[in-house]
Protein backbone atom coordinates (compact mmCIF):
# COMPACT_ATOMS: atom_id res chain seq x y z
CA UNK A 1 0.00 0.00 0.00
CA UNK A 2 1.27 3.44 -0.89
CA UNK A 3 1.65 6.12 1.75
CA UNK A 4 -0.32 9.37 1.48
CA UNK A 5 2.81 11.25 0.44
CA UNK A 6 3.16 8.89 -2.55
CA UNK A 7 -0.19 9.88 -4.06
CA UNK A 8 -1.08 13.29 -2.61
CA UNK A 9 0.37 14.95 -5.73
CA UNK A 10 -2.58 13.55 -7.74
CA UNK A 11 -4.67 16.44 -6.39
CA UNK A 12 -2.47 18.91 -8.27
CA UNK A 13 -3.01 17.31 -11.68
CA UNK A 14 -4.99 19.22 -14.28
CA UNK A 15 -7.23 16.19 -14.87
CA UNK A 16 -8.24 16.12 -11.18
CA UNK A 17 -8.86 19.85 -11.06
CA UNK A 18 -11.16 19.61 -14.08
CA UNK A 19 -12.96 16.51 -12.75
CA UNK A 20 -13.48 18.31 -9.43
CA UNK A 21 -14.92 21.42 -11.10
CA UNK A 22 -17.21 19.34 -13.31
CA UNK A 23 -18.44 17.34 -10.33
CA UNK A 24 -19.20 20.42 -8.22
CA UNK A 25 -21.00 22.05 -11.15
CA UNK A 26 -23.29 19.02 -11.45
CA UNK A 27 -23.52 18.31 -7.70
CA UNK A 28 -23.22 21.62 -5.83
CA UNK A 29 -24.74 20.53 -2.50
CA UNK A 30 -23.33 18.46 0.38
CA UNK A 31 -24.85 14.97 0.20
CA UNK A 32 -24.67 14.48 3.98
CA UNK A 33 -26.49 17.76 4.65
CA UNK A 34 -29.13 16.81 2.09
CA UNK A 35 -29.76 13.54 3.96
CA UNK A 36 -30.41 15.65 7.05
CA UNK A 37 -32.84 17.88 5.14
CA UNK A 38 -30.41 20.80 4.94
CA UNK A 39 -29.16 22.69 1.91
CA UNK A 40 -25.44 23.45 2.18
CA UNK A 41 -23.07 24.30 -0.66
CA UNK A 42 -20.36 21.70 -1.13
CA UNK A 43 -16.76 22.85 -1.29
CA UNK A 44 -15.04 19.46 -1.34
CA UNK A 45 -15.19 16.62 -3.84
CA UNK A 46 -14.64 13.49 -1.80
CA UNK A 47 -13.77 9.96 -2.85
CA UNK A 48 -16.52 7.68 -1.54
CA UNK A 49 -14.20 4.72 -1.38
CA UNK A 50 -10.66 5.70 -0.34
CA UNK A 51 -8.41 5.44 -3.39
CA UNK A 52 -5.02 5.25 -1.60
CA UNK A 53 -3.28 5.98 -4.87
CA UNK A 54 -5.35 3.68 -7.09
CA UNK A 55 -5.73 5.76 -10.27
CA UNK A 56 -8.91 3.95 -11.34
CA UNK A 57 -10.63 4.86 -8.07
CA UNK A 58 -9.10 8.33 -7.98
CA UNK A 59 -10.43 9.38 -11.39
CA UNK A 60 -13.69 7.37 -11.30
CA UNK A 61 -16.57 9.90 -11.43
CA UNK A 62 -18.84 7.30 -9.81
CA UNK A 63 -16.55 7.28 -6.76
CA UNK A 64 -17.07 10.97 -6.03
CA UNK A 65 -19.45 12.85 -3.76
CA UNK A 66 -19.86 16.49 -2.86
CA UNK A 67 -19.35 17.42 0.78
CA UNK A 68 -19.20 20.54 2.90
CA UNK A 69 -15.98 21.04 4.84
CA UNK A 70 -17.65 20.22 8.17
CA UNK A 71 -18.84 16.79 7.02
CA UNK A 72 -15.63 16.01 5.14
CA UNK A 73 -13.46 16.82 8.15
CA UNK A 74 -15.65 15.08 10.73
CA UNK A 75 -18.15 12.37 9.74
CA UNK A 76 -16.28 11.22 6.64
CA UNK A 77 -12.89 11.03 8.38
CA UNK A 78 -14.35 8.99 11.27
CA UNK A 79 -15.99 6.61 8.80
CA UNK A 80 -12.77 6.16 6.83
CA UNK A 81 -10.81 5.39 9.97
CA UNK A 82 -13.32 2.56 10.63
CA UNK A 83 -13.29 1.38 6.97
CA UNK A 84 -16.93 2.39 6.46
CA UNK A 85 -17.82 3.76 3.01
CA UNK A 86 -21.40 4.91 3.50
CA UNK A 87 -22.42 6.91 6.56
CA UNK A 88 -25.90 6.77 7.99
CA UNK A 89 -28.78 4.41 8.49
CA UNK A 90 -31.91 3.53 6.57
CA UNK A 91 -35.46 4.08 7.89
CA UNK A 92 -35.16 0.86 9.94
CA UNK A 93 -31.90 1.91 11.58
CA UNK A 94 -29.67 -0.43 9.60
CA UNK A 95 -26.33 0.89 8.27
CA UNK A 96 -26.42 2.09 4.64
CA UNK A 97 -22.94 0.74 3.91
CA UNK A 98 -23.26 -2.87 2.69
CA UNK A 99 -19.69 -3.47 3.93
CA UNK A 100 -20.46 -2.21 7.46
CA UNK A 101 -19.48 -4.79 10.12
CA UNK A 102 -23.15 -4.98 11.15
CA UNK A 103 -23.93 -6.87 7.94
CA UNK A 104 -21.31 -9.57 8.62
Amino acid sequence: MKSRSDWHNLYYRKAWKQLRLDHLAKNPLCVYCQRDGKITPATIVDHIKAHKGDLNLFFDPNNLQSLCKVHHDSSKQRAESKNINEIGCDANGFPLDPEHPFHN
